[in-house]
């Protein structure tokens, strides 16, 4: 497979538009298709009015102020609060997974720093069952995802999934498990082989012990003293009676370089491009460093950058299933608060890979060229003409108002037709033929006399179809998959 070869220029400079490289519409789209899940036409012409650096600031202090959702009844549920539990949990799971779907559309950037999260801090659903500990769990992501990095790890290695999962619970001074001091350093926050060495896992294991107090199934898991191992361990070169808040303490103390490194070229492959540029990476991480391990400083820089509105970055990186179909509906304004839609994007972003709260392994979701294969584009298709022809018979209007909202020609079929194509796809299309066959797949089999004479416009009777079917011969387009 060739490698995508990063081509961007620009620094982490403040972006300031001019005309060889305007403040546009294919830039808006750009910025909210990476902080979130696309831009309706409504606000892409209101982000238009607006200095893109303050554009930034405000969606990211958005994100940051905004409450957390109400807990759910069962929040702090155990097994004996349950009649039948195995009946009652399945239930309880789809109303928090079709929840989160919808405030993916409504809460964009949050959203998206949280389903980032969830792949970095990887725990599997199956493996710990119980809906409070999910709860508590996709919690602590929504609540640190743009806030202190150190306490968001120290938060996350103590929820009851993150325990079970990498067997933390099973981790007490007679007898040590690594499993979680080993990804605390692999996956979480150094990166394979960087900075740490097998004793230090040994030892940062015991420094681990005591978070054994498994009193009930579902029911909250504690400090207990008798598991916890007080003697000295040696760690980093260091040697001291560490225990689970000084570990972390000795962590970012020691190893704050590789930390903000890792995670900086992490966020950068994510929001960025799929080929880290080093460079970037390195101011990035030296702006995390100097603000104490604060998410946000780091988003602001990044996301107000010359370098992230670099042409060379649009359109770079292929969506999830799950951004795909939440983009969809979100992008056009589409109705998505029913039951029935926001499930079927749980059920066939599952299908296509991304079952949520369930990554494939502890490392997440490969991302990015891992989700298209023959398999899957053909589903990615299916996927989409379900979502497509589902709304055209429940909401078939939807569809001519977006037309309206994006064409500049009510009456002119090309000039709607392009506009259409370039509002879904993040750099357009490149030849004059693949524009001539959306035309020609919009113009459906409305006689050419009508178009001729001026007599079809968008308030023509089969404008909802003739939009879904162009809708859907752009989502059969490669560059579709690209964010």
């Amino acid at each position: 497979m060739n490698t995508l070869v990063n081509c961007a220029a620009g620094t982490l400079s403040v972006y300031a538009p001019r005309t060889a490289k305007p403040w546009d519409r294919r830039r808006v789209q750009h910025l909210y298709r990476r902080m979130g899940f696309g831009a309706q036409p409504s606000e892409i012409e209101a982000a238009l009015k607006r200095k893109p650096a303050e554009l930034v600031d405000e969606l990211v202090s958005s994100a940051f102020n905004l409450a957390l959702p109400p807990a759910p009844a069962w929040a702090n549920m155990q097994y004996s609060d349950y009649q039948n539990f195995d009946q009652q949990i399945g239930p309880q799971y789809i109303e928090w997974a079709t929840l989160w779907m919808r405030d993916m559309y409504k809460n964009g950037f949050r959203e998206k720093l949280a389903l980032f999260w969830h792949n970095h801090f990887v725990t599997q659903g199956e493996t710990y069952v119980c809906p409070s500990y999910l709860y508590a769990y996709h919690k602590i992501l929504q609540q640190f995802c743009l806030g202190d990095f150190k306490a968001f790890v120290k938060a996350i290695g103590t929820t009851p999934a993150m325990l079970i999962y990498l067997n933390g619970v099973q981790n007490n001074r007679f007898s040590p498990n690594e499993n979680y001091a080993r990804e605390l350093y692999e996956l979480f926050t150094l990166g394979r082989d960087n900075g740490y060495t097998q004793q230090d896992i040994v030892e940062s294991a015991r420094a681990l012990t005591g978070w054994n107090g498994f009193t009930a199934i579902c029911a909250p898991i504690g400090f207990t003293n008798q598991g916890f191992d007080p003697g000295n361990k040696t760690i980093f070169g260091k040697t001291a009676a560490f225990n689970y808040n000084t570990l972390h303490d000795l962590l970012f103390q020691e190893r704050a370089v590789q930390i903000s490194t890792y995670i900086c070229r992490k966020i950068y492959r994510h929001f960025v491009h799929p080929e880290a540029d080093e460079s970037i990476v390195e101011g990035l991480a030296k702006t995390f460093r100097d603000n104490n391990f604060q998410i946000a400083p780091v988003f602001r820089q990044l996301l107000k950058s010359e370098h992230f509105f670099d042409d060379e970055v649009i359109g770079t990186i292929i969506k999830s299933p799950i951004e795909m179909m939440v983009s969809f509906f979100r992008q056009g304004g589409f109705a998505f608060e029913a039951q029935d839609t926001t499930l079927g994007v749980v059920y066939l972003a599952g299908e296509l890979g991304q079952q949520i709260f369930q990554p494939v392994d502890v490392a997440g979701w490969p991302g990015n060229r891992a989700w298209i294969s023959s398999a899957t584009l053909t589903g990615r298709w299916a996927s989409m003409d379900l979502g497509l022809y589902g709304l055209y018979n429940s909401e078939p209007e939807t569809y001519r108002n977006l037309a309206k909202a994006l064409s500049p020609k009510h009456n002119d079929p090309e000039l709607t037709a392009r506009a259409i194509v370039d509002f879904w796809l993040p750099r357009g299309l490149y030849r004059d033929a693949d524009y001539a066959s959306a035309i020609k797949t919009f113009k459906w089999e409305v006689p050419e006399t009508y178009y001729a004479s001026g007599s079809w416009n968008l308030d023509w009777e089969y404008v909802p179809a003739q939009v879904a079917l162009l809708i859907q011969h752009i989502s059969r387009l490669p560059e579709f998959q690209l964010a």
